[in-house]
């Protein structure tokens, strides 16, 4: 891949990355809830697809030679540390974030455009995403 391809992607992962951490702020001080809601948010859909898209970006990078080490993965974990409030909701999180990975892992073995084409668009959906919640937080 081109260097531009790296400032590119580079330029995306650091705006999501910042877009996640607002989330994890905005969702760590909301107001307390019920026990019957622990496990199921009005958000959930969107929190479980981006935990998604992350599982798949983690792939996906790291295949295309991003060397980004553990980034993607340890930005789950802020989202499970925020928001994994109970083994369920850890557990939904945890498979869509798995879900994404083993999906692409399954389809690509090798870097090639189809999988940067994948990247850019998983980039701009969790950052849509990730506004979307914020707002909704």
């Amino acid at each position: 891949m081109a260097m531009t391809g790296f400032v590119k992607y580079a330029k995306r992962g650091a705006a999501l990355l910042t877009a996640l951490t607002l989330l994890l702020a905005v969702s760590t001080s909301s107001p307390a809830y019920t026990q019957a809601s622990l496990d199921n948010r009005p958000y959930d859909a969107q929190l479980l697809r981006l935990s998604e898209i992350l599982g798949a970006i983690h792939y996906l990078r790291e295949l295309c030679g991003a060397e980004e080490g553990q980034l993607w993965r340890e930005q789950m974990k802020e989202i499970l540390r925020s928001e994994g409030s109970t083994a369920i909701r850890r557990a939904k999180l945890v498979q869509s974030f798995n879900k994404g990975y083993r999906g692409y892992r399954r389809t690509y073995r090798a870097c090639n455009e189809s999988a940067k084409t994948a990247i850019d668009h998983f980039m701009e959906e969790s950052a849509d995403l990730t506004s979307v919640l914020v707002k909704q937080n």
